[in-house]
């Protein structure tokens, strides 16, 4: 699991404001399996989203310790889901506006990074939230990891993708794994993940499970080359905007 752009800083980037605050409201989560487990809508159509539901704050409505599971990834299972009582408020509203996160152009295996997803529409939906539920985002910082992949013609799907369900399990138990999402591979075998972490740290410790060590043995027969790229994802105070840069 992992990401990959140029070697460029990019300028912030400026949210406006909306011009009415919004009413106070609190997202929840839908159950799980009321959401669908077909990969390519929770990859292509961001069918993650279709979890949270809005409520008034002044709701007598309560959560079940299941509803506090959240699909962030192409897989809705319980054991690939973030557990959001381990996270403060910022990351848990940033984990839920990243469930809209999806690419935007079908060339995103080589395309830049930062041209390939809806950002804009994260990064609104981000301050929504925080104005919803009445919150001060703070300026805070992301680990972002980009994964650009080239296979070789022969590789084992069926192992490959093994091999990427029980990273990912492993990864999300680990903690701190906000967002993962991987495209399909094009007409040359390339492709592209990326996983948005709460820290490097967490990133780190994602990494150092059985699973992804078989993964990282499996690579040299299963890949004709792996670029990896590590940034640094910045959301200014407010959700005022943000900026992505390479790791340093």
């Amino acid at each position: 699991m992992a990401p990959g752009i140029g070697n460029i800083i990019l300028p912030t980037v400026s949210i406006q404001p909306t011009k009415q605050p919004l009413p106070r409201r609190q997202t929840t989560l839908y159950h799980h399996s009321q959401v669908t487990t077909d990969s390519d809508a929770l990859q292509f159509e961001a069918a993650a989203s279709e979890q949270l539901k809005l409520r008034d704050g002044t709701s007598s409505d309560t959560q079940s310790s299941e509803e506090t599971l959240l699909i962030t990834s192409p897989y809705n299972s319980p054991n690939h889901l973030l557990d959001l009582t381990t996270l403060d408020t910022a990351n848990q509203l940033f984990a839920k506006a990243l469930t809209i996160f999806t690419p935007i152009r079908p060339g995103y295996a080589t395309a830049p990074y930062l041209e390939s997803f809806n950002w804009t529409a994260v990064f609104s939906f981000l301050r929504e939230l925080s104005q919803a539920e009445e919150y001060h985002f703070p300026r805070t910082s992301f680990y972002v990891v980009a994964f650009r992949s080239k296979l070789f013609p022969d590789t084992d799907g069926g192992r490959l993708g093994l091999l990427d369900d029980h990273s990912h399990r492993e990864a999300t138990e680990s903690g701190g794994l906000l967002k993962y999402w991987f495209g399909s591979k094009d007409g040359e075998h390339r492709n592209l993940a990326t996983c948005l972490w709460r820290s490097r740290e967490d990133a780190r410790n994602g990494g150092i499970g059985p699973w992804h060590q078989k993964a990282r043995a499996a690579g040299r027969e299963m890949y004709e080359s792996i670029d990896f790229k590590t940034m640094e994802l910045v959301v200014e105070d407010g959700v005022s905007g943000w900026e992505m840069k390479d790791w340093s």
